[in-house]
């Protein structure tokens, strides 16, 4: 939050820095006013003095006025133009060469009456809105001296009537009315720049936060126009479905799935949430759409959730219960199994035993034999974590593998078939490659139909580049349909014998080794895909 902090205080000072330039650019703006008036003034002396009785009164003073006011209007161009000294000196110097020169040219045109001292309330309300302070005041304040001297000047020397008094007192009291409006309204306007500064930092936190939040969500966000372009996405959608092209990339090329899905959901679909295989995911997903906007199509926020890690939240609990079990079960139950089974061991060799006998002790052994796996199994689903992988070349590994299979499964020569189409070798834990490969090997060949290449081990490149496929199938009748989805849940079996811990074991070992397993629909035998790195 430190470096949030200090992006906003650079940009609180560029903003001050932002008013600071207004600033100057207004009083800038002011001086040029100030020339165009000084000019204005003498050429309405020069050519429409008719109609402007300009000068009336004491015409030999207005030109060394109009003169004088326009140097010194250009004069004070440059020190704005500069930026130096301080705004509050310079528009103090400009509202005394105002007062000055306007006055000089009441006075010579025949005092208040003539309307100049009208002027100055533009003077004053420019200065009044530029310093945004007291100062107003004290500038208005001048004016309503300088007039009032003119005034008294007009009495003592042209004879002026005492009640012209009464206007230049109307018009000073205009001066103070003008400041006062100045003053309410710059601190209106300060007072407003204030919230507005205020807001835009509410806003540019908000901001911020809404994109923290979007980076680091858990699901991946795709935001998606009408015509199908990628507007924004967010670092989880890249690691989900891989790096983005460069340039506006469209959903169609980016993720093809997903844009089926949209389009089928922009179609009417009632399904709210989504499942797709994309190949470049390491496990399942699931999107959801919420249109934004408006239009016909309508822009698309795309949510896409891993369901491996839902999944995996999901058995959590139950997966700290069982570990939790595991020492007690290993010294509670594989302790007296042994037992029993050393004792049915014993017992079978007794040659008084009868044939009703020798099939009841067989039945003890082969239900030993099988709840000692079911311990076994328990055992090994906390072994996920320690996953060591290693670059395994795969002619020599599944030829051993084919060997050692077909020796203790009592498989006849021919009946597990290996193929290896590739160069590239198998990064996975090998301890975990053989737990896997046997058990999903052991089930195709127990579906299967016990012939020539009943059971087949195939390995080839994938068609997500860096990644191997090894692919298990059987010549059997397949996956039931209503299987399919709880197939790596575990303790879910359609056998009578089968502990239902298998698959899932399979699943959680090729996640512990960045790979994915997954069961190939509609070709009417068994067949489990396992797509892993190559080295």
């Amino acid at each position: 939050m430190s470096a949030t902090a200090g992006k906003l205080a650079v940009d609180s000072r560029a903003r001050s820095a932002a008013a600071d330039d207004t600033t100057w650019r207004t009083l800038w703006v002011f001086c040029v006013y100030r020339v165009v008036l000084a000019l204005f003034v003498g050429m309405a002396f020069v050519f429409l003095n008719r109609f402007s009785n300009v000068g009336i009164g004491f015409p030999q003073a207005v030109v060394p006025t109009v003169s004088a006011y326009v140097i010194a209007s250009l004069v004070l161009l440059v020190p704005a133009s500069l930026r130096e000294p301080n705004v509050r000196i310079q528009v103090t110097a400009g509202v005394v060469v105002d007062v000055i020169a306007i006055v000089m040219l009441m006075y010579s045109s025949g005092g208040i009456r003539s309307g100049f001292g009208v002027i100055l309330l533009m003077s004053l309300a420019a200065a009044g809105l530029i310093t945004r302070g007291r100062l107003a005041y004290f500038h208005a304040a001048i004016a309503a001296i300088a007039v009032l001297v003119e005034q008294t000047l007009q009495m003592l020397r042209n004879d002026a009537g005492v009640q012209d008094f009464v206007q230049s007192g109307l018009t000073s009291a205009a001066f103070f009315a003008t400041a006062l409006l100045a003053t309410t309204l710059a601190r209106y306007a300060r007072t407003s720049e204030e919230i507005a500064e205020e807001r835009r930092l509410d806003l540019a936190n908000l901001s911020q936060i809404n994109e923290l939040v979007i980076r680091d969500m858990q699901d991946g966000i795709l935001v998606v126009d009408g015509e199908g372009r990628i507007r924004q996405s967010n670092p989880r959608a890249t690691q989900l479905l891989g790096p983005l092209p460069t340039g506006r990339a469209r959903l169609l090329d980016y993720a093809p799935e997903i844009s089926a899905l949209l389009e089928a959901w922009r179609r009417g679909s009632e399904t709210t949430f989504m499942q797709l295989r994309a190949p470049r995911a390491t496990g399942e997903l699931q999107v959801h759409f919420v249109p934004i906007g408006s239009g016909d199509p309508s822009p698309v926020v795309i949510f896409i959730e891993d369901v491996g890690r839902m999944r995996h939240q999901a058995t959590q609990m139950k997966l700290v219960a069982l570990g939790r079990l595991t020492a007690s079960i290993a010294h509670e139950i594989r302790n007296p199994l042994s037992s029993i089974g050393h004792a049915a061991d014993l017992l079978k060799e007794d040659p008084g035993q009868n044939e009703d006998s020798r099939r009841l002790l067989e039945i003890v052994q082969n239900n030993v034999v099988r709840l000692d796996r079911i311990v076994q199994e328990v055992l090994l689903l906390n072994r996920r974590d320690r996953a060591q992988p290693e670059a395994i070349d795969a002619v020599p590994y599944l030829s051993n593998f084919a060997h050692e299979f077909c020796a203790t499964e009592k498989v006849p020569d021919g009946g597990l078939d290996v193929q290896v189409r590739t160069t590239q070798r198998l990064w996975f834990d090998r301890q975990h490659l053989d737990q896997m490969l046997w058990n999903i090997a052991r089930n195709a060949w127990r579906h299967g139909r016990k012939g020539t290449g009943s059971t087949r081990i195939l390995v080839s490149p994938s068609a997500v580049p860096g990644r191997l496929a090894l692919d298990v199938i059987d010549d059997g009748p397949g996956v039931a349909k209503e299987a399919l989805a709880h197939l790596f849940e575990p303790f879910f079996t359609t056998e009578a014998q089968g502990t239902g811990l298998g698959l899932y074991i399979a699943r959680e070992l090729c996640e512990a080794n960045s790979a994915r397993i997954e069961c190939i629909e509609g070709e009417g035998c068994g067949h489990f895909r396992i797509t892993l790195k190559a080295a």
